[in-house]
């Protein structure tokens, strides 16, 4: 009876049956409508079906961080390896993003996109961004790290807050030895009755990509696309040879196949593409990543940590859109502008995390210390942000999964033959007898 209820449960579903295509053909259907009737698109209640589902992943994200985080800490024996492991992290971040960015700026120099269109910018369709992103500033950034209470950073959902509570109770748990078993073990519980919260979630993702695409089409449709192609076109090749060239090198330095992973992970990433927010595979991602063999303390403390400090796709955007601003307003920048948007781009990087718009926020403060002039020149690009933003969210999570099995792999914790294993299995995030079976 036994062997007959396994043979079950890995019987092969049928297509229909499976996330990724529910997802595809939600994301179809979605292009669809907005561009057949955008009003119908654009109706309140079709932007709720994607704004909803968002919604309920970032409800369980500070729950599975905390568990996550807690137990991977306490079970830990030497406290100084969460440190080595948090330097480790903060060293390939810092290295990948300034790749990022070097290759955002040799790309536009070499695809000079906007020289030609002799654009008039409209300074009023960006004033709000220019000024949130004036006051962006690092003292604040470090200050908005350390919650005002426990319980707000779980209310707002502030994944660095979460995180920072997170590793503090994990180091105060591992004191207590064994008078903490049994709080640990309450943790684990939990944590495997999120994942299976999560896998519940996950059921809706074909409905929130359908109205989430929708609504995006519907609103800016495809003329906004065609009217700045060169750019959004040169963003997808840019960010495509990113995840091939280097992080498909880095993958093979520790020993798997970029490809495969990406396979791996391709229910997170049509999600991501039909919802355009990175945070809305965040805590799948996790889950998938110990599956394949990581160290539960290094996926706890790199995947949050690298969707504030490992933003390739970000870094990649704010590049490519200043040069393309530049050559659109005619301003030529000189090698020591082409210096400063580097050491700029990676401070306004992390400082606007967690902001609405971010993206379009860290561009702002970006140009304003590059060249102020600049700035009235994000209207230029305005239209097509929006299409721009999906590869951003897809660059981004793609290289925080990359980072969390290199930093394992670093660690010396990296299972590589569950790696290797499971990197050819197929599996269903909405599965729930899967989901809280995790670690």
């Amino acid at each position: 009876m036994a062997q007959k209820t396994a043979a079950g449960a890995h019987k092969r579903k049928a297509w229909y049956r499976v996330l990724y295509v529910q997802v595809l053909i939600a994301i179809a259907l979605g292009i669809v409508v907005g561009w057949l009737w955008p009003q119908l698109a654009t109706n309140e209640w079709i932007k709720a079906l994607g704004d909803g589902f968002v919604r309920l992943i970032k409800m369980v994200i500070a729950p599975i961080i905390f568990c996550t985080v807690v137990s991977g800490i306490s079970h830990i024996q030497d406290a100084r390896k969460v440190g080595r492991v948090g330097v480790k992290a903060l060293v390939y971040f810092e290295i990948v993003s300034t790749l990022a960015l070097v290759i955002g700026l040799i790309v536009g120099n070499l695809a000079p996109v906007g020289q030609g269109l002799a654009a008039k910018p409209d300074a009023a369709a960006v004033a709000s961004y220019a000024k949130q992103a004036a006051s962006q500033k690092s003292v604040d950034f470090v200050l908005n790290i350390i919650p005002d209470s426990v319980f707000g950073a779980f209310a707002k959902g502030d994944i660095l807050q979460v995180l920072l509570f997170s590793i503090l109770f994990g180091f105060a748990l591992m004191t207590l030895g064994e008078r903490g078993h049994r709080l640990r073990g309450m943790i684990d519980d939990a944590a495997h009755a999120v994942f299976g919260v999560i896998a519940i979630v996950m059921k809706a993702a074909p409905v929130g990509a359908f109205g989430a695409m929708a609504y995006t089409v519907g609103k800016f449709g495809p003329a906004a696309l065609g009217n700045l192609f060169g750019l959004v076109a040169v963003f997808y090749v840019t960010a495509a040879l990113f995840v091939v060239i280097v992080l498909g090198l880095i993958a093979r330095f520790v020993g798997f196949n970029i490809f495969r992973y990406l396979a791996y992970i391709k229910d997170e990433l049509l999600i991501v593409l039909g919802t355009s927010s990175s945070e809305s595979a965040l805590p799948q991602l996790m889950e998938k990543l110990e599956r394949l063999g990581c160290s539960k303390p290094v996926v706890g403390l790199v995947v949050p940590t690298g969707y504030s400090f490992n933003l390739d796709g970000t870094n990649i955007y704010m590049t490519l859109a200043t040069l393309f601003i530049a050559q659109a307003l005619g301003v030529d920048l000189t090698l020591e502008q082409h210096l400063v948007i580097l050491g700029v781009a990676m401070l306004t990087s992390k400082g606007a995390s967690g902001v609405t718009g971010a993206g379009f926020i860290t561009l702002a403060a970006t140009l304003s210390v590059v060249n102020p002039a600049l700035v009235p020149g994000m209207a230029i690009i305005f239209s097509v942000d929006k299409f721009m933003s999906e590869v951003r969210a897809l660059t981004n999570i793609t290289g925080n999964g990359v980072a969390a099995i290199f930093v394992s792999w670093w660690e010396g914790e990296l299972d590589r033959a569950k790696l290797n294993r499971n990197l050819r299995r197929e599996i269903d995030p909405s599965d729930v007898e899967t989901a809280v079976t995790t670690g």
